[in-house]
């Protein structure tokens, strides 16, 4: 006569149990299903959250904000599109 086997003999009931019964079944699930609900929300904060190309150009600065000259080409230069 054959012994049972270790895992059927420590956890009788794990034989009858639904799939969604296990642990350790989530523990698998769980790691990659936590990444797509986080790029959807990613997605949806990146969507939501989208400025508006600016159309014209940024109207000139006065003397008390030449010092964010630079910064104001840098967006404009990155929100231009490629030709």
């Amino acid at each position: 006569m054959k012994p049972p086997s270790s895992s059927a003999a420590a956890h009788p009931e794990a034989q009858h149990q639904p799939w969604w019964r296990f642990g350790m079944l989530w523990l698998i699930i769980g790691g990659p299903l936590a990444v797509v609900v986080a790029s959807l929300v990613t997605a949806v904060i990146a969507v939501s959250g989208a400025e508006e190309v600016l159309t014209r150009p940024a109207p000139s600065l006065n003397a008390s904000e030449a010092h964010l000259l630079p910064a104001v080409q840098g967006r404009n230069h990155a929100a231009t599109p490629k030709h």
